[in-house]
């Protein structure tokens, strides 16, 4: 609702917009811009007409170029902080059963090449009946700095805060959304037994399990399920070792072959590819704004041209030349565009800002940092000015080309 408020708001405001501007930057100048902005400040209407279809595409182009950009820069950055081992091992098939017994551990542990093996355990939690299950991820956390793993969005809870006997977790953006936890909140979770006592020690940014995730020291959790069983490895690797090397050396334990490896590389590759595949009709639909912007303009320059062949008569009679004139039809549509250009800025920023900070927020449980994609943004303002000069240029040349004097000719 906001976001059709401001657009229409906007479109709304055009003709008063395009009159004050014009009117105050209609200061003597060269002929042909004199005349240029003599017209738009004299006929806001017209010129609104013409303004509309490139405020109009303009806007969703900022908008949605800076929501992209501001996800997909979240989500590389969200990669780099969570992908900090040099490899990462996992069951081919992973869930509530199942894993690495202790002594497999044991084994991948000491594989040649291996630094340290850091295990976790991945299972599902049923919290409401009413709600898909939340996942638990059990693994080698520091209390102290959950951040050095986790990628928090706010303070957290030391442990000097924790009452005796409580067991902290960490919550995903989702949790906070869909279950109401907060950071100091008291909860009572399904693991262990009756009695457990759990407190949400921190809020962490999660750009998968948008049903909601908890993390857990693995130590806490075997501790209160008795499940030493592990899904997941993330390893470092030995200062001289390679990946290839280590894989190869945990390939030949009588467990190999049920393992997947993948290295941080090769995971944000793939991650991005999926993103990008995933937000690729945001891109064809900023390209459709873009010809949309244009045909308007085309579509209004060609009418109000054909309208203004008598005007354009006079003008050569006083001695203005046809090259004249298609540079006043390209002054004019430049100066309207640069006009749409600067109000679809705003405007766009403005609907980013609630699509980055409310909408992905309600629809999708994650929040995400505001990045404007400045390049993009000015290349595309570029290309729209340029292609609506020319586009106001062919679209004025057939009643640029009528006589002078047939053009002028209903006045005598």
């Amino acid at each position: 609702m906001a976001v059709g408020l401001l657009l229409v708001g906007g479109i709304a405001l055009m003709p008063r917009v395009t009159a004050i501007v014009f009117r105050r930057t209609a200061k003597p100048r060269g002929a042909v811009v004199t005349l240029a902005l003599a017209r738009l400040a004299n006929a806001p209407g017209q010129a609104s007409i013409a303004m509309g279809g490139v405020l109009s595409s303009f806007t969703l182009i900022v908008a949605m170029a800076i929501m992209v950009t501001s996800f997909r820069v979240s989500v590389e950055d969200w990669l780099a902080h969570l992908l900090s081992a040099d490899l990462y091992v996992r069951m081919a098939s992973s869930g509530d059963t199942g894993g690495l017994r202790p002594d497999q551990q044991m084994m991948i542990a000491g594989a040649n090449g291996v630094a340290h093996a850091a295990f976790s355990r991945t299972s599902k939690l049923t919290l409401d009946a009413a709600k898909p299950p939340v996942a638990l991820i059990a693994r080698e956390l520091d209390a102290a700095d959950p951040g050095a793993k986790l990628q928090m969005t706010g303070d957290v809870l030391p442990p000097l805060s924790w009452r005796e006997g409580e067991t902290p977790v960490w919550a995903s953006e989702a949790m906070a959304d869909l279950y109401g936890y907060r950071v100091g909140e008291r909860v009572t979770l399904p693991i262990g037994g009756t009695g457990e006592r759990f407190v949400v020690a921190g809020i962490w940014r999660d750009y998968v399990r948008q049903t909601g995730a908890l993390q857990m020291r693995i130590g806490d959790y075997r501790r209160l399920t008795g499940d030493t069983a592990a899904t997941d490895i993330a390893i470092t690797l030995r200062a001289g070792s390679g990946a290839a090397q280590v894989i190869g050396a945990i390939k030949r334990l009588p467990f190999g072959d049920a393992l997947e490896f993948s290295e941080p590389g090769e995971i944000r590759a793939r991650t991005l590819t999926i993103f990008d595949r995933s937000f690729a009709v945001t891109y064809l639909l900023e390209a459709v704004a873009i010809v949309i912007g244009l045909f308007g303009v085309g579509a209004t320059f060609s009418m109000q041209t054909l309208a203004r062949s008598r005007e354009f008569g006079m003008l050569r009679h006083v001695g203005v030349t046809r090259a004249q004139i298609l540079a006043l039809l390209a002054s004019e549509a430049g100066w309207l565009t640069l006009l749409g250009i600067a109000m679809g800025c705003a405007l766009g920023f403005a609907i980013s800002l609630i699509l980055v900070f409310v909408v992905n927020p309600q629809s999708f449980h994650w929040s995400m940092s505001l990045h404007v994609p400045w390049t993009m943004i000015g290349a595309i303002a570029c290309v729209m000015l340029v292609s609506s000069c020319a586009t106001a240029v062919l679209a004025g040349r057939r009643a640029v080309s009528v006589d002078a004097v047939r053009a002028v000719r209903e006045d005598w």
